[in-house]
């Protein structure tokens, strides 16, 4: 997700072990505000994305845009609502992808 259209440095993409021992990519599909917006592959349903924002981490379904597990301070949570809303097709679109271990596609910051 690198490139001259990328809107963060590709160092937002991080490796993560599972207590299995397996290391999995967790690519980051958009960044705004000091918020990381990332999307695991092969992940559990519901359709979900992974939100951090320094310290905090949420997992937010995204038909409902629920918190499903963890939170963020309440301005961020805003904020990433707001943009999960406005971006809600390009989120499922990309969680499809993540299924398919395809890499997901950048999805506009929130302005």
């Amino acid at each position: 997700m690198s490139g001259p259209n990328c809107p963060y440095p590709p160092s937002l993409d991080v490796r993560r072990r599972t207590r299995t021992g397996i290391i999995l990519l967790v690519p980051a599909i958009s960044a705004f505000y000091g918020i990381i917006i990332r999307m695991f592959f092969n992940e559990h349903v519901p359709p979900h994305f992974h939100a951090e924002y320094a310290e905090f981490r949420a997992e937010i379904e995204i038909e409902t845009l629920r918190i499903m597990r963890g939170g963020l301070p309440r301005r961020a949570q805003a904020l990433v609502l707001e943009w999960a809303a406005l971006h809600r097709d390009e989120l499922l679109a990309d969680w499809d992808l993540c299924r398919q271990h395809q890499q997901p596609q950048q999805i506009q910051p929130l302005e």
